[in-house]
């Protein structure tokens, strides 16, 4: 077997010996090289260990590039990685940086971290040198995965070999922020600020957007004030987070006043963004007088608004009631040339359904389709439940048909008022036909059941509803005390108090549970805070 082994290694090797090709960076193996890549991956995911005569052949015929191919070809990261260890035990073989590339890159993917940190660990001890995409990738992907001291080693080494770690930076630190790790972020940015490195005003704006998610908007201008020093200079971005920062948090009022100190500077003039963060902020607080104000005052400055400014402010006119100008600004748009979307579509028809007027919402739904618009769950949604509130529960049902027909995943939010209706209205079966209709597409939720517990023991359909009770507590949701007081009391209304009260312990049980697992992670909490 050996000798027959050897042979066929020997043969495939020596019709390509002459046939590799060579590349800027790297070996190419060429198609006849495939053979000799072949029955070395294949001998390899075969065999357990080799004797001393196929691993001299090892040690003398296979290459860095054969290496990488063969650890394409097992196309599995753990395999990939055995393979490396494999010919850097037993045949001492140093890499090129294409096989670290490759193989780092796919362990992470996978998820290996571990393993990823050896290979780093090996690559470095070989004298091969990460180049600032590897390390763009290797940073913020060890960071995800809860290793930010892996993390900071390599953005230590990176500023010792002068590659651009400002764009390193930079992404990492905006991945942090998006996986809420706002904490790392703060972390690593003090160090930055300790060493002097790589802090630019697009540095500074990251952190700051981070801080105004989490609601520390006054943290955020502290870093406004420390940018100066550091040879920065706050730009529109810096300016447009804050005012998105102040809104958030409902200081519009401060907004507006950060957004007049803007106009005042030099240096740049404030944006479309800028306007329209401050106009929805007013929006949201229904100060419509200060909302338009503010849009005049755009017109006049030569800005034009966006469908983002106008959806902001029909938004705002139909929260407050006022359907009459929430349409002339519908007007405005056409005068503007700005096409509505879809968010503005929606939230007019949600103002027609809350003056009653559920038939134009319907009509608006059909302009949509026109236009090639398509609507989206909320645009369902609003309409289902108008409908259900004007008693049209057919029409209703419609347009849940409508819905599981289109490509849009649907939520229990919408089926909830249909099922609702007809539990109210007597007609229970329809409204279990509904359930089902849903549990296609997706899972009930509490509202759902406690729907289903009362409109059955309101029909006296007392062994249906515990069945519902039961699911429910399957499911993870915990009744509330309506819920179980309506289904105690049609169980004695129907002859039943042991059942009652074996749903009443049930409650009790799963709520001490509840209070103490809460208990013992506030205890687990707490003891991790005086750890630190």
């Amino acid at each position: 077997m050996t000798f027959s082994l050897v042979t066929a290694f020997r043969a495939s090797h020596y019709r390509t010996l002459t046939q590799v090709g060579l590349s800027e960076k790297r070996l190419i193996v060429t198609t006849t090289d495939s053979w000799f890549v072949k029955i070395v991956s294949t001998l390899f995911l075969c065999s357990t260990s080799f004797d001393d005569e196929i691993l001299d052949y090892f040690h003398k015929h296979l290459t860095p590039s054969y290496v990488l191919e063969i650890i394409k070809r097992l196309n599995n990261p753990n395999l990939g990685f055995k393979f490396y260890q494999f010919t850097r035990e037993k045949l001492s073989m140093s890499h090129s940086f294409w096989t670290y590339n490759m193989l780092l890159r796919s362990l992470c993917q996978a998820n290996l971290h571990s393993s990823a940190k050896l290979l780093y660990d090996s690559m470095r001890s070989d004298g091969q040198l990460p180049d600032s995409r590897l390390l763009g990738f290797l940073v913020p992907s060890f960071a995800l995965a809860d290793r930010f001291d892996v993390s900071k080693e390599l953005l230590a080494e990176a500023l010792c070999n002068g590659n651009q770690v400002k764009v390193i930076v930079n992404n990492f630190l905006d991945i942090l922020i998006k996986h809420n790790k706002l904490d790392d972020a703060i972390c690593l940015f003090r160090e930055l600020m300790r060493t002097h490195s790589c802090l630019e005003t697009f540095t500074f704006n990251i952190l700051m957007r981070g801080l105004c998610i989490a609601g520390e908007v006054d943290e955020a201008f502290k870093l406004l004030s420390d940018m100066k020093s550091f040879g920065c200079f706050p730009d529109i971005v810096t300016y447009n987070t804050l005012l998105n920062g102040l809104c958030r948090i409902d200081q519009v009022h401060r907004a507006c006043g950060l957004l007049k100190e803007v106009c005042l500077k030099c240096e740049f003039a404030p944006n479309v963004v800028s306007y329209t963060t401050v106009i929805s902020g007013y929006c949201r607080l229904s100060n419509m007088k200060e909302a338009c104000s503010l849009f005049d005052e755009m017109i006049r400055s030569g800005i034009k608004p966006n469908v983002f400014t106008f959806t902001a402010l029909i938004d705002g006119f139909v929260k407050a009631g006022d359907m009459v100008s929430a349409l002339g600004i519908h007007k405005k748009m056409s005068l503007h040339g700005c096409p509505p979307n879809v968010v503005t579509l929606t939230s007019l028809i949600n103002g027609y359904c809350r003056i009653g007027w559920v038939n134009h919402g319907l009509d608006l739904l059909h302009e949509m389709k026109a236009r090639h618009v398509s609507a989206n769950l909320y645009t369902f949604s609003v309409l289902i439940s108008a409908l259900c509130k004007s008693n049209r529960l057919q029409e209703a049902h419609n347009l849940l048909r409508l819905l599981k027909q289109s490509d849009i995943v649907p939520q229990s939010f919408v089926y909830n008022p249909v099922i609702d209706g007809y539990c109210k209205s007597g007609n229970i079966d329809e409204a279990n036909a509904i359930v089902a209709e849903m549990e296609e597409k997706c899972k009930p939720d509490k509202l759902t059941f406690t729907i289903l517990i009362i409109g059955h023991c309101m029909k006296g359909r007392t062994l249906e509803a515990i069945g519902i009770f039961y699911k429910m507590l399957e499911a993870g949701s915990t009744p509330d005390d309506i819920t179980i007081r309506t289904l105690s009391s049609c169980l004695l209304k129907a002859g039943m108090p042991r059942e009652a009260s074996h749903i009443n312990e049930t409650i009790f049980e799963k709520q001490s549970t509840l209070l103490k697992k809460s208990y013992n992670e506030s205890i687990s909490s707490d003891k991790s805070i005086h750890v630190h």
